[in-house]
């Protein structure tokens, strides 16, 4: 079965723990960072049982359980859907798109989130997080039957998007670093050897004000968990419990224009024009979030037997 760790402040004081239903059973450790966690406490985790849960859920506040000291690694054009809403052609996509949010983005599951006010294209991006359970050394080939060894839990992440510096400035990392565009959590679910085989089956909803906005399945990712680890091994160091999030599916507010538009933007105008006329259309787009819009986001299989909980996240104004 899978484990559920929660992160929370009870009587002002930050704790880790263990959930069994609406209870949570205190974990005796004192660290400050997921990483040590993971890396000294493991055993322990596995160890509670649902008798030493006497501390209720409703008595406490909820923290990320990825904490800011991690690194926040994404995947972008991730998913087949998403590429296909874009207006792009997933054989132009041959590689996996990475980049990085600041961790001080992070924010918890439960959290009001601000909309800079120079923000007006704010978008938001269900994604499946994986957090690390150790060090990936350098080289290392991992493979789909041994993602445990490598991998701790999964995670909800809302990869909060200001399209409106993303895309025109071309900086993925300013659009998506803004203080609270990372909502994690409720919950770091620590999954079984088993378990991680069913990561396909994981069932990711995302709603805003009662409608549904996304609702895929995380099957339908192109470059794997176990293809990711490998590739980042090459590249550079991933400690234990950093998070990576792994691409979106179809459903954000940005949407790719028609063929014909996209054909006069390309050719007939100028770049700044281009842009302009890209914020002026999305601004009158009701998809993008506003101040009091409400985020519903979950995670699950259709069985529940591996679930991630629910996000409830408040778009505000300044």
């Amino acid at each position: 079965m899978p484990r559920t760790v929660v992160r929370y402040t009870h009587q002002d004081t930050a704790r880790w723990g263990v959930q069994f239903g609406r209870m949570i059973a205190p974990l005796n450790c004192d660290v400050q960072t997921t990483g040590e966690l993971l890396e000294h406490f493991w055993d322990l985790i596995w160890a509670q049982q649902p008798d030493q849960a006497t501390v209720s859920l409703e008595t406490v506040e909820l923290l990320a359980p990825v904490t800011d000291r991690q690194q926040f690694i994404c995947q972008g054009v991730n998913y087949r859907s998403h590429i296909a809403e874009s207006g792009l052609k997933i054989e132009n996509f041959p590689f996996n798109t990475i980049f990085t949010k600041a961790s001080s983005c992070i924010t918890s599951a439960h959290a009001t989130v601000v909309r800079p006010s120079h923000v007006k294209l704010l978008d938001y991006e269900i994604e499946l997080g994986l957090v690390m359970r150790k060090a990936l050394p350098a080289g290392t080939q991992v493979r789909t039957e041994n993602l445990s060894t490598w991998l701790a839990g999964v995670t909800i992440v809302n990869d909060l998007s200001a399209r409106d510096v993303q895309l025109p400035q071309g900086q993925f990392y300013k659009g998506k670093s803004y203080r609270g565009f990372g909502p994690v959590g409720p919950a770091l679910v620590l999954l079984t050897p088993h378990e991680w085989s069913r990561w396909p089956e994981l069932h990711m909803k995302l709603l805003v004000n009662g409608q549904t906005r996304q609702d895929a399945y995380c099957a339908d990712m192109i470059h794997t968990p176990a293809a990711t680890l490998t590739e980042l091994a090459a590249m550079h160091d991933v400690h234990a419990g950093d998070l990576i999030a792994t691409g979106t599916p179809a459903g954000c507010a940005a949407r790719a224009p028609g063929k014909l538009t996209m054909f006069i933007l390309k050719h007939l105008m100028s770049e700044a024009t281009k842009w302009r006329l890209f914020i002026k259309k999305g601004a009158s787009n009701p998809a993008y979030l506003r101040p009091g819009d409400q985020i519903l986001a979950s995670i699950r299989t259709d069985d529940g037997l591996i679930d991630l909980g629910a996000q409830t996240t408040r778009i505000t104004a300044p």
